[in-house]
């Protein structure tokens, strides 16, 4: 629409962090019917789980709270814990509009429709093309968890093995009543956590997803607190896959 055109991903490198993925990692781009999806693929066994990091919101805003024309993330968190995953199928993913600017990409879909049909469509299009018929461990970051989280509910067919968020947002209302912001309402949102195997990491630091939030949401199941950590970082991070 109004921006036409699929803007290379190497145009879009400088605001992408300073990781080094392995060369075990290949840069595949993921068509889907809306968006197409950036993600980096470590994929070696046709039958052994994946592991999927789906990345957060990205730079949806800049310092003065007005939404960006490029929301690629500019911190490389999501894509560190994917390099030192050890795993042998690995796959980083990206949100629409990330890396990759879409013909349809407009700033709702970084903003009050994050979470929207169109997006979860399209992100659980991708899911489905990296895995396969193989089980999956889908970890979603901040807003990502709340993506990989609609994908659960929304799609009983998946072989989901486990879910794991870290530092998420899992529900949309109370986080933007919570800081008095004006609301996702073109998003989806989630009223109850999905009934599977499931494991929450939240940094005892974080200040964008408040620990009173997250212990509502979950109850307090489920949930680990990591010390010395924000919302940004958790040092030496270890999931646990079980």
């Amino acid at each position: 629409m109004w921006w036409g055109k699929i803007l290379p991903f190497l145009m879009l490198t400088a605001c992408a962090g300073t990781v080094k993925m392995s060369d075990d990692f290949a840069a595949v781009t993921v068509n889907t019917s809306n968006y197409d999806i950036f993600t980096y693929q470590k994929i070696t066994d046709k039958t052994s789980p994946i592991h999927i990091y789906i990345e957060g919101d990205g730079r949806a805003f800049n310092g003065r709270g007005r939404p960006t024309l490029n929301p690629t993330p500019r911190g490389d968190f999501v894509r560190r814990l994917a390099v030192r995953d050890g795993a042998s199928n690995v796959v980083y993913m990206a949100r629409p509009c990330q890396y990759v600017i879409s013909a349809g990409c407009g700033v709702a879909d970084w903003t009050h429709g994050r979470f929207s049909h169109k997006v979860i469509d399209s992100m659980t299009s991708a899911v489905k093309q990296v895995a396969g018929n193989r089980p999956v461990v889908l970890i979603g970051y901040s807003g990502g968890a709340m993506i990989s989280g609609l994908i659960v509910q929304n799609n009983p067919d998946l072989n989901i093995k486990k879910w794991i968020t870290i530092a998420g947002v899992l529900n949309h209302s109370d986080w933007t009543k919570y800081f008095g912001d004006a609301p996702l309402y073109d998003s989806l949102n989630m009223s109850k956590l999905p009934n599977i195997n499931q494991l929450h990491y939240i940094a005892d630091g974080d200040t964008t997803v408040p620990n009173m939030l997250s212990i509502k949401w979950t109850g307090g199941k489920n949930l680990i607190i990591v010390p010395n950590a924000s919302h940004s970082e958790f040092s030496d991070l270890e999931l646990s896959f079980d």
